[in-house]
């Protein structure tokens, strides 16, 4: 265990990371979470990350108002990822120790967190699964 306490977000992250572009409409999003079963995606816009917008994002456009008890599913799925993306978003670097990722992720109730390098570029993701898999690897010590 004590092992882990030295591991890096930089051993155990996804380097291979998929981008949903700002002006992507929420069915095809929809069409990129089934395929590659993420949970999320960096929303991208010119090179640079903006966002990040997950499966629960898609959900909440879908919550019954007073105004609007049934929302129509073609016009909800025609929204723009800009649209529902949180632009305030969590990341952390490489070289940070995936304890901190863990209190991250627990904190804020979050299934994965970006990954940016010193300018900010997207180097990566990190998964909770990334963190398990980290966890049973370091057991034996």
């Amino acid at each position: 265990m004590y092992k882990f306490l030295e591991q890096t977000v930089d051993g155990y992250m996804t380097r291979d990371v998929r981008t949903a572009k700002r002006d992507l409409d929420l069915l095809a999003l929809s069409e990129m979470f089934e395929q590659d079963d993420f949970n999320s995606y960096p929303v991208e816009d010119d090179g640079q990350i903006v966002g990040i917008v997950t499966k629960f994002d898609i959900l909440k456009c879908f919550a019954f108002t007073p105004s609007q008890m049934l929302p129509r599913y073609r016009d909800l799925m025609s929204r723009k990822v800009g649209d529902v993306m949180t632009p305030e978003f969590i990341y952390v670097s490489p070289d940070t120790r995936l304890t901190r990722v863990l209190q991250i992720m627990v904190e804020h109730r979050i299934r994965s967190i970006i990954v940016l390098d010193g300018v900010e570029n997207l180097v990566g993701i990190i998964a909770r699964e990334d963190v398990i898999a980290a966890l049973k690897a370091t057991a034996g010590d």
